[in-house]
């Protein structure tokens, strides 16, 4: 498959800081890439990076073959690219702010307006186009974003947290629109939101101290623990000795505890049933039995030492 993104040993640092550390990888064309890890990974700026808002002080970023920094005028009309939080001019409409975008990137008027329509009545937005924009909540602002990011048609869209401020609605005619698009442009995002991104992507990058750790789909990411069940048993009194000797049981893998409620991992549901043995004549007043998810390979356990 052709590449729309591609990055070659890609470094950013911040006050001799390393944010990103010599990233190497590819996006195809037309899919839709999730971006996690926890706060400080990397995220935004590898976004900021892609979308051309900040240069990489090594490396090479290539937008549909051309280099970002060398041929930043030609990328940058390929790139639509939304920020966490809102840029617009508050003093100006969001119709004003969309227009003014769309005229920089040298589109027609009426090409504008169409797309300010089309884009505008996807995410219900026709009754604030004339609102300045600070009046506006940022859940609104956030849907203005991404209407102001299509405005002149890119094939690469960039977006920090694309549902962020929204509520249930504007969250579903998001991703309505997103998933719509998928396809025809190339869609990469970073969400804090696991469960966002279970159910939209092609293939997901987590990231960790500005390094890819996990790179795939939810499916193969998952395939090294598609054997252990998440176990979670909630005891009347789980007391220090009765935890000490469940902790022994050689198949009980990662345990931990929060009060009464013991927590661990096994790879099989064989190890439930040893640890019901172990804890005989102790009173259990609740148990959990799950697969393992997405959350799970976040967890240093999984995502950077592994259950073994």
């Amino acid at each position: 498959m052709e590449a729309s993104v591609t990055l070659k040993k890609v470094g950013k640092l911040f006050n001799d800081k390393t944010i990103i550390a010599g990233l190497t990888f590819g996006v195809e064309k037309g899919s839709l890439v999730a971006v996690i890890g926890d706060n400080n990974a990397g995220k935004s700026t590898l976004l900021k990076v892609l979308a051309g808002v900040e240069n990489p002080e090594y490396g090479s970023v290539f937008i549909n073959g051309l280099d970002i920094v060398k041929r930043r005028a030609e990328v940058r009309k390929m790139i639509g690219f939304v920020p966490l939080e809102s840029d617009m001019d508050p003093w100006l409409t969001v119709e004003q702010n969309l227009r003014f975008i769309g005229s920089l990137y040298g589109e027609a008027e009426d090409v504008i307006t169409d797309r300010i329509t089309q884009y505008s009545r996807a995410l219900k937005l026709e009754e604030v186009l004339h609102v300045n924009a600070g009046e506006l909540s940022p859940g609104i602002l956030k849907r203005a974003l991404i209407v102001r990011a299509l405005v002149h048609d890119p094939n690469v869209l960039i977006i920090d947290e694309p549902t962020a401020f929204m509520d249930a609605e504007a969250n579903r005619l998001t991703w309505d629109l997103l998933r719509r698009l998928h396809g025809a442009k190339t869609i990469i995002y970073a969400s804090y939101s696991l469960a966002e991104v279970e159910k939209a992507h092609d293939r997901i990058l987590i990231l960790h101290a500005g390094r890819v750790i996990l790179d795939g789909s939810l499916d193969k990411l998952l395939e090294s623990t598609l054997e252990f069940h998440q176990f979670q048993i909630e005891f009347e009194n789980l007391t220090d000795e009765l935890y000490k000797q469940l902790t022994t049981i050689p198949t009980v893998v990662t345990p931990s505890r929060i009060n009464n409620i013991f927590h661990f991992y096994g790879r099989s549901r064989k190890v439930f049933f040893q640890v019901l043995e172990r804890a005989a004549g102790a009173v259990m007043k609740d148990v959990t039995i799950k697969k393992l998810g997405l959350q799970d390979l976040m967890d240093s356990e999984f995502a950077r030492e592994g259950l073994d």
